[in-house]
């Protein structure tokens, strides 16, 4: 057992593309060790913006030895009717390495075949490396690649070096005109001679010591310290603290081989503009980190994380200050010429905006949100329906400002501080926001029911037109990203607690495109079983099993509200005995009535005495069970026709459904498909596999 060093030396590499690499490679490493049967410790990766780095711990030094059977031609195909080997056997034999005399005679599944067994010798690790590591780099993928000189193999950035070693010695490898050696390179400016390593552990200290935490996660650690000693030291407020955002401190790690952080000042002027600016320009435009007082208000303060370290701090804090304050003077500037025309003077613009070629304009998608967001609020909340209009069609008005123009993440936010600003009332402008969330998977959910309704318009409504015109996701492809859109609108209803009927919500959303699109009822069938299946993947990733959210979904997802509860009915009786025999006898009941929709019973023909208890128990069960369906109180109606188990057992046991006269046998069906009915309304109890408890 020997390690593995492996490190890639490049120009610097983009910081969004370096875990992801890091990642592939160490997945990479594994696939292919174990497709040549070398065992191993461990795997690391570490990475800088200028290297990517593979290590393996404990690596097999040799394959072991091993006999490989290859099965060949039939034994009729090999012998000839002299019983001798034909050509095609020999071929075979020869192609193995073997002699013909080595052929054997086996029994398969198929009949009799030849066969040889070969005794395939292990390579030393070795000798395996150079193939496998150079597949490695050339198998690695980047967002965006690049070729440099005369060489066909692209990178994310120029290869510059690359070390190999094998338990301390080199590995004889070259990759387009690079070749491999033990000698790396630290700190691109604090210590760029080259220097020599010889194993794992050397490597991260020599490194350490050049000024390169090859670590991302020990790197990660070193800049949160740097951050906070630059407030420290800097500040002069003791209660200043940073905002440490996780996404910014992921993407300053791999920036950086040695963090340093500088703190520096900006203008109280600059104060005046929403918090959401200043954030987002110190956060994504400049990947600085804001800086608040101990009540979370942001103080004329960030940081920066500089590559190397700092010996005039004050002259490094004012060249960022510089290149913010510019930065902040364009916010500012176009903040005060934004407020000087409201919101609602800027909707007869977007018809400048092009929603969607085939859809029309931003202004046609504003009236057909406000019509669909009315609607939704008379059957909701119909007091809402005058704020309904307002924060409809102010929703995308701030796409026209010039705020949102530089910084597009605000769009919302700005809509919000300048309805305010308007003297729009508070729940408009919030809604405004509102409408736009949650942004994200798992992200934060409306917490008004105007917002919620306005985000609930738009989304129907964009996935309705983009259906309609055929824009449907397909593998990678979702240029509308109605995969995400599909996934707000479910989240916004369970979220808000909403009982709406998906159905109506996307039939009025068609309507509102009138002459714009063809009005084919298919288009809300696809885009019903497409939000049906995004459900049923969420419900799924909770930890539910699949065939109990698909024995809710299969008999209705139209409300979501209401799946949500049958499912929960479902999951909390599953486990009762009772439960367990009465799904088996529906299944036995589904596969009986089949098709039959008849549910009118004839008392006169119910002859035998299980059939009759059965019909009895159906009705008592019914009268309990079907007010409480109506309540949607499906736990305790389950209950109640749990109570259908023996009665049910009894009717299979003693009745024969499929009578030769025929009046009898449809009324009997009719019966089963009556009870069928009942447990349909909560759930197709017959495609859950259900096991015997304990």
């Amino acid at each position: 057992m020997s390690e593995l060093l492996f490190e890639i030396g490049t120009e610097e590499i983009p910081a969004g593309y370096i875990q992801p690499a890091l990642d592939a490679l160490a997945a990479g490493t594994a696939k292919k060790l174990r497709s040549l049967d070398l065992a191993f410790e461990g795997i690391r990766t570490f990475g800088t913006p200028r290297r990517l780095t593979l290590t393996i711990d404990r690596l097999q030094s040799r394959q072991a030895d091993r006999r490989q059977e290859h099965i060949g031609p039939s034994k009729k195909a090999g012998f000839d009717a002299e019983g001798k080997l034909t050509k095609a056997a020999i071929g075979f034999a020869r192609s193995k390495g073997c002699e013909p005399e080595a052929l054997q005679v086996v029994t398969t599944a198929k009949g009799e075949y030849l066969m040889v067994v070969e005794d395939v010798q292990g390579q030393a690790t070795s000798a395996l490396l150079p193939v496998l590591l150079e597949s490695l780099v050339r198998e690695l993928v980047f967002p965006k690649s690049m070729r440099w000189a005369d060489y066909n193999m692209a990178f994310a950035r120029p290869i510059q070096w690359i070390v190999a070693l094998y338990d301390g010695q080199g590995v004889p490898l070259e990759i387009e005109g690079v070749g491999c050696g033990r000698t790396t390179r630290g700190h691109r400016f604090m210590a760029p001679a080259e220097f020599e390593v010889g194993g794992i552990d050397e490597y991260l200290t020599k490194l350490a010591e050049h000024f390169v935490l090859v670590d991302p996660v020990q790197r990660r650690a070193k800049v949160i310290e740097e951050i906070q000693r630059a407030v420290r030291e800097g500040a002069g407020n003791p209660d200043a603290q940073p905002i440490l955002h996780e996404g910014l401190l992921d993407t300053v790690t791999n920036l950086v081989e040695y963090p340093y952080g500088v703190c520096g000042h900006f203008e109280r002027k600059f104060l005046q503009l929403p918090e959401e600016t200043l954030v987002t320009s110190m956060r994504e435009h400049q990947k600085y980190f804001p800086v608040t007082d101990k009540e979370g208000k942001l103080l004329p303060l960030f940081v920066a994380v500089n590559n190397t370290r700092i010996e005039d701090v004050a002259l490094a804090a004012s060249g960022h200050e510089r290149v913010l304050r510019a930065r902040l003077e364009d916010g500012l500037f176009f903040f005060h010429e934004d407020r000087k025309r409201p919101l609602a003077d800027r909707c007869a613009e977007l018809s400048g905006i092009v929603f969607q070629n085939k859809l029309g304009t931003m202004a046609a998608k504003s009236e057909r949100i406000t019509r669909l967001a009315v609607a939704l609020a008379g059957k909701i909340a119909p007091e809402l329906e005058h704020d309904a209009i307002r924060a409809a069609r102010l929703a995308k008005a701030d796409l026209l400002t010039a705020m949102v123009g530089e910084f597009p993440t605000l769009q919302g936010i700005m809509g919000r501080v300048y309805a305010l600003h308007d003297g729009e009332k508070a729940e408009v402008a919030q809604a405004i926001e509102e409408h736009y969330l949650p942004l994200r998977a798992g992200g934060e959910l409306p917490q008004s029911l105007l917002g919620a309704l306005v985000g609930i318009a738009d989304r129907m409504d964009t996935l309705v037109g983009c259906f309609a015109i055929g824009e449907k996701p397909t593998g990678n492809k979702d240029a509308f990203g109605l995969r995400r859109q599909a996934i707000g609108l479910i989240n916004v209803i369970k979220g808000c607690n909403l009982s709406l009927s998906l159905g109506e919500v996307a039939a009025a959303a068609l309507q509102g495109y009138e002459g714009v699109v063809a009005q084919n009822p298919e288009v809300l069938d696809e885009v019903l079983s497409f939000i049906r299946l995004r459900f049923e993947n969420e419900q799924i990733a909770a930890g539910l099993p699949q065939e109990l959210v698909e024995a809710a979904t299969s008999v209705g997802c139209d409300n979501p509200v209401d799946c949500l509860r049958r499912i929960a009915a479902l999951d909390q009786i599953r486990t009762q005995e009772s439960f367990r025999v009465l799904a088996g006898s529906f299944k036995r009941i589904r596969n009986i009535v089949k098709k039959n929709k008849a549910t009118a019973i004839n008392t006169d023909l119910l002859t035998e005495p299980a059939e009759q208890e059965l019909f009895a128990a159906l009705n008592r069960v019914r009268e309990k069970a079907w007010p409480m369906i109506e309540q949607r109180e499906y736990q305790p109606a389950l209950l109640e026709m749990l109570e259908m188990k023996e009665p049910v057992d009894r009717f299979f046991d003693k009745v024969m459904v499929m009578a030769e006269d025929e009046a009898v046998r449809q009324n009997r069906l009719n019966l089963l498909t009556a009870l069928g009915e009942l447990v349909l309304r909560v759930g197709d109890i017959s495609r859950m596999h259900v096991e015997k408890e304990g």
